[in-house]
């Protein structure tokens, strides 16, 4: 990939600060071809990715690039808060890699300032032309670990220019970029969690239209010197790669799908025998995500009857039943359930938990603290209808059909997190630390479930 320019601006397009590392293309018209585009062309058309031909033509349409005329270049923005990050290219560059450059390079901006915006560009300038600096050379990518530049990017920006202060740290030369070498713990050890958030969709007939796991293995490392770590988990494809295909029909094993990991694990070991191996960066940090698109039962059932009483309130029977093992728990479950807008005179009977009207958000939340599993709970709520509601119950202006409006029965939400448990069933089975120096480590493995875009739909 190479970038000839990278530049920010506010919404309207006017330029905050810029930095040309190639000096290939006029950087003052190429703002200004970025800003015309801005202006010109609709919300609805715009495009991250669009072209300006050499007669200053607009082509957003990959096969069309070049037909209008030679030479030109390609922009590439991405927007956070009231900016603009831009990255333009008169080459032939991964556009894909520069559009993580400039997501990158935002993360560490807010790393650095707390928020991004345009009057936090407009403080920092000095700090930001330093950052601008260290990240891109000569329009290639470099390290964009915040972490790693704060060893000599400062932001106060007065240094002594002694040898030891202008020589880059080895985090940047060596082959681990993301681990600084003689970190030192008290006490050396390191915390796994295992999240993961489950995407669900339920029919009001019970019928399940979309459930999907969305994991991640999220890892807090306090571990000396420069420690070799491997983890393995119950993985399908490993145990057949490894020639244990009676693990991998046990049942007992998992089938990983779309696995993206942290620049420290060794891919090439990963590919060959799907052994994960790495050397972590000190603290917390996500070492992979991946996801399972699998049929699962709900968790959490909830079932909603309601009963319009002709012009006078609306009543609500919900039962909840939760349809996992008894011994695990659902912790500070809410249950989010949509009402009509200014219903009033709300009143609620519950055998656990507590329940709340949000009139802001037209909907009652049934809170419950603990929720064991294979428990079944009920509870009723009772509203009274507004005089306009009323009209609508009897049919007024709804043509005399007598059918109230629906169109507020929205899917209940739920929301919970279990620990000590996984949806998929995987399984940490080792964490293996190896160190020169041969110091013992605890390693600390946990497991939560959480909802992710969790719905029911109500009859």
């Amino acid at each position: 990939m190479v970038a000839s320019a990278i530049f920010i601006t506010d919404l309207t397009g006017k330029p905050l600060i810029s930095r040309n590392y190639r000096g290939d293309i006029p950087l003052t018209s190429a703002i200004e071809k970025f800003a015309t585009y801005l202006v010109e062309v609709e919300d609805d058309d715009k495009k991250p990715v669009f072209h300006v031909d050499g007669n200053g033509d607009v082509v957003v349409e990959t096969e069309e690039v070049g037909s209008t005329g030679p030479g030109g270049e390609t922009f590439v923005y991405v927007q956070h808060n009231n900016l603009y990050l831009c990255g333009v290219t008169c080459k032939n560059s991964n556009i894909a890699l520069l559009v993580t450059f400039l997501y990158k390079l935002a993360a560490v901006f807010k790393d650095y300032f707390g928020t991004l915006e345009e009057e936090s560009i407009r403080d920092n300038f000095v700090v930001i032309y330093e950052l601008l600096d260290e990240t891109m050379d000569h329009g290639l990518p470099q390290s964009l670990d915040s972490t790693i530049l704060r060893s000599f990017i400062t932001q106060e920006g007065n240094r002594m220019a002694d040898d030891s202060k202008s020589k880059p740290p080895v985090a940047l030369t060596n082959a681990v970029s993301w681990r600084a070498e003689g970190i030192k713990h008290k006490k050396n050890e390191i915390f796994l969690d295992v999240v993961e958030k489950l995407n669900l969709l339920v029919a009001a007939n019970g019928t399940v239209l979309h459930s999907e796991i969305n994991g991640a293995v999220k890892m807090k490392s306090f571990l000396s010197g420069m420690p070799e770590l491997k983890l393995g988990l119950n993985d399908k494809l490993m145990f057949e790669a490894t020639g244990r295909a009676n693990q991998a029909r046990s049942g007992k094993s998992v089938e990983l799908e779309d696995i993206k990991f942290h620049q420290c694990v060794r891919l090439a070991r990963f590919e060959n025998d799907r052994t994960i191996s790495f050397i972590p960066p000190d603290g917390e940090f996500d070492l992979m995500t991946y996801r399972l698109d699998t049929h699962v039962k709900p968790l959490i059932w909830v079932e909603a009857v309601v009963e319009p009483h002709r012009g006078s309130r609306i009543e609500y029977m919900i039962k909840t039943r939760s349809q996992f093992k008894s011994r695990s728990v659902a912790n500070n479950v809410e249950i989010i359930i949509p009402v009509p807008p200014d219903v009033d005179s709300p009143s609620f009977k519950s055998s656990v938990g507590s329940v709340t009207y949000l009139p802001d958000k037209d909907a009652v939340v049934w809170t419950i603290k603990q929720f064991h599993g294979g428990r079944e709970y009920l509870m009723r709520a009772h509203f009274g209808l507004p005089s306009i509601s009323r009209e609508e119950a009897d049919g007024e202006h709804k043509g005399g059909s007598g059918g109230m409006d629906t169109s507020w029965k929205k899917p209940i939400a739920v929301k919970f997190e279990i620990p000590y448990f996984t949806v998929s069933g995987i399984q940490v089975r080792y964490l293996k630390i190896i160190e020169r120096s041969g110091y013992q480590a605890l390693p600390w493995v946990r497991y939560i479930t959480a909802n992710g875009d969790y719905q029911l739909r109500m009859a």
